[in-house]
């Protein structure tokens, strides 16, 4: 199933995608959450309620063309956007570091997030914005301390992600400062969909590429992960409790603009498009504050 969030005049309303329609599953079902999140947080009932609502006669009359609606974050609402960096082995690699043996973890704020569709806004006050594909679980079931072999039944699915950074801020501040360029309004566009866990059977085997202005700038896959989901879903319930409609960004492949030759960075008028198999396109122009 593939869950989507739509803006309404009602607000924001969890959508499911039936080919090329959009059901705003509340207006079938009014039992039903208004979010994804909510939806997520009600349990396994919920999806199969809202599975029924897309396959009754009254689905029509609340569908609509899946190109006509503004998209929004698939989980506009997440209570947490944990982040990895250096997860990919030909990454640390072209960024001339040593795989780590832990996890390394960053985060961001909602304020970041933003839908296929919408602007990435380059800040005025960074001169080194660059871009980075990225594979994003959604947790569905919550929980602390859970182990690996537990782990799969806490993801609720995946959705493409795309870790914008200002580098300048990353990397040239005193003491590096990873959370300030990494947390500047629209840097983490998701979507266009989650597409639930039982639709991606192996998350750990999917193609991931980033396009600039249609050019392949990234193209990996996601066997490349140092830190499998299982392991990072696991080891982030360490430290803290997983709620459901939290956001896991994976971590990026090579390809960055920052290890190229000159650096490419992002600049108005750009188009970015991030593709993962099996979970979509998610397109977004760029444009100056």
């Amino acid at each position: 199933m593939r869950l989507a969030t739509i803006e309404t005049a009602n607000g924001p309303r969890a959508c499911v995608e039936v080919g090329d329609r959009l059901v705003d599953i509340h207006a079938v079902d009014p039992s039903l959450p208004t979010s994804v999140k909510g939806l997520l947080a009600a349990g396994p009932a919920a999806l199969t309620a809202a599975r029924a609502v897309v396959e009754s006669s009254a689905a029509s009359a609340a569908s609509l063309p899946s190109d006509q609606p503004r998209r929004l974050p698939p989980i506009p609402d997440a209570g947490k956007i944990v982040c990895l960096g250096l997860n990919y082995r030909d990454h640390a690699i072209e960024s001339g570091l040593e795989p780590p043996p832990e996890p390394v973890l960053f985060s961001k704020y909602p304020t970041t997030l933003i839908g296929h569709g919408a602007p990435i806004v380059l800040p005025a006050v960074s001169r080194s914005v660059d871009y980075e594909a990225e594979l994003v679980i959604v947790v569905g079931k919550g929980g602390r301390h859970i182990s690996q072999a537990d782990a799969m039944k806490h993801v609720a699915g995946y959705t493409v992600g795309h870790d914008v950074s200002a580098r300048d801020w990353q990397l040239e501040k005193p003491g590096k400062q990873w959370m300030a360029g990494k947390t500047f309004d629209t840097f983490a566009p998701t979507g266009p969909a989650l597409v639930t866990a039982d639709e991606v059977p192996d998350p750990g085997d999917l193609r991931i590429a980033l396009r600039l202005n249609g050019e392949t700038m990234q193209d990996s896959r996601t066997n490349q992960l140092i830190f499998a989901v299982d392991f990072v879903i696991a080891y982030l319930s360490r430290i803290f409790t997983l709620e459901p409609g939290d956001l896991i960004f994976t971590g990026t492949p090579p390809g960055v603009g920052m290890a190229r030759k000159p650096p490419v960075w992002l600049k108005p008028g750009d188009v970015v498009e991030v593709e993962i198999e099996r979970l979509g396109v998610l397109r977004n122009p760029v444009v100056a504050e």
